[in-house]
């Protein structure tokens, strides 16, 4: 009996180091380029982001609600679900613009594809530059009408967040630059290499 096992849906042993999640996933990379092509979103924005969400968890959920004193477990706070932590309305827009009918929060080359989505319309909407991972991580955890409100200002914990967002986008770019010409050629090429 054959059984076939996959990795897709393990998280990168090495977080910390794009070229190292990239290397260990190489569709990954892959897909992000695509996103890239697509979006015209650098890689290394969704990527911060998605660290901060999921940590690169397929099946990451939100904390659970709890009622009754604190006691009883009662749903989730939010629908968010997946690499992206998107919610279920906004994935749903998604899909229906893109015309992704069959995408899936779970699938990374899904996930990535909408956090470029989302980067473009936070583009457009808002004005933040897709290379301003803070403020595009602030439109992703506000929505796009929290931030024209600027709700993040009574957050100081969100800011925060943001900033790490922020800080770890620079470094992956950093550090992509030292590897990206080895991931275009792909894991063939690289064998020779």
């Amino acid at each position: 009996m054959l059984v076939l096992t996959s990795c897709t849906t393990t998280q990168p042993s090495s977080r910390e180091n794009i070229c190292h999640i990239f290397e260990e996933k190489d569709d990954w990379y892959d897909a992000a380029s695509d996103m890239k092509d697509k979006w015209g979103v650098p890689i290394h924005v969704p990527m911060a982001m998605m660290y901060q969400e999921s940590s690169f968890r397929h099946d990451a959920l939100p904390p659970r609600d709890y009622v009754f004193f604190g006691l009883i477990p009662w749903g989730r706070v939010s629908s968010a679900y997946g690499y992206a932590q998107a919610k279920t309305m906004t994935w749903d827009d998604y899909k229906r613009e893109t015309k992704n009918r069959f995408a899936d929060r779970d699938d990374f080359d899904d996930a990535i594809d909408f956090m470029g989505w989302f980067i473009s319309k936070t583009h457009s909407i808002n004005r933040i530059s897709k290379w301003d991972a803070g403020s595009q991580y602030l439109n992703y955890h506000e929505g796009w009408g929290g931030y024209k409100r600027k709700s993040y200002r009574k957050k100081q914990w969100l800011v925060n967040v943001a900033n790490k967002v922020d800080s770890r986008s620079k470094r992956y770019a950093a550090q992509l630059q030292g590897c990206e010409d080895d991931l275009q050629k792909g894991w063939f090429m690289r064998l020779f290499t």
